[in-house]
């Protein structure tokens, strides 16, 4: 099973797109886009990381690009996280519908494995907050945006708060995956924080132009919605 999940987020990536390393130097086109955006940009020790740091809403924030941490994202990851510092009990996430889908079939299997008995530390929280947080849907929404990703929050409330128009509207912008080719995408509000990882495909700065347009509008939408702790 776990081998047929990882295929299907296999397809359609082409040899070569994004390994490690492929865009990734001092002078190269990430640098050049982090430095006309008005980001510091680093590399980490190895030079299979590069880092860009810039603020919002007064509070720092990161995004990396490097070799993938989860299994289901091959090529390179991009993922991004902000302290907000908002309150502890708000938590929601929004996942790509194709992510979310095949996470399930890997929980049933391990659920249905009668050979395994305990739950295997490696596997992603991802799957743990899908246990854990109902899928929230609400009117006024296109069902282009329910087609492609969805809405878990322990608080339905939380939800409406944090995914407005605006957001909805920004990742609908994304652009639309050809036919039989999974994108995994993950945005999260948990614990005071917000997250991002997804796979960085196509890849290309107009990449990271959105993707750090969404994380920011994530941030800025949370900030308003929820304020911080004192």
């Amino acid at each position: 099973m776990f081998d047929r999940i990882r295929k299907v987020f296999q397809r359609g990536t082409t040899q070569g797109d994004g390994g490690p390393g492929s865009s990734l130097s001092p002078n190269g086109p990430v640098s050049e886009w982090a430095a006309s955006r008005g980001l510091s940009f680093s590399m980490g020790p190895l030079g299979h990381t590069a880092s860009m740091h810039g603020k919002v809403g007064g509070h720092a924030w990161r995004m990396e690009l490097g070799k993938p941490t989860r299994d289901y994202i091959h090529g390179e990851e991009l993922r991004a996280r902000a302290e907000l510092g908002v309150f502890d009990d708000v938590g929601a996430l929004i996942i790509s519908r194709p992510l979310k889908d095949a996470l399930e079939r890997r929980a049933y299997s391990m659920i249905t494995d009668t050979l395994q008995t305990t739950a295997d530390p490696r596997l992603p929280e991802e799957m743990r907050w899908l246990a854990m947080y109902d899928e929230i849907g609400w009117e006024g929404v296109p069902q282009a945006f329910w087609r492609r990703y969805a809405v878990l929050s322990d608080r339905r409330e939380h939800a409406l708060a944090w995914v407005d128009n605006a957001l909805v509207e920004l990742l609908l912008g994304a652009p639309t995956p050809p036919p039989g080719v999974q994108q995994p995408f993950m945005l999260v509000l948990m614990r005071g924080k917000c997250y991002l990882r997804m796979q960085y495909q196509p890849a290309v700065t107009s990449t990271l132009d959105h993707a750090s347009t969404v994380f920011i509008a994530a941030c800025e939408s949370a900030l308003g919605a929820f304020g911080t702790r004192r």
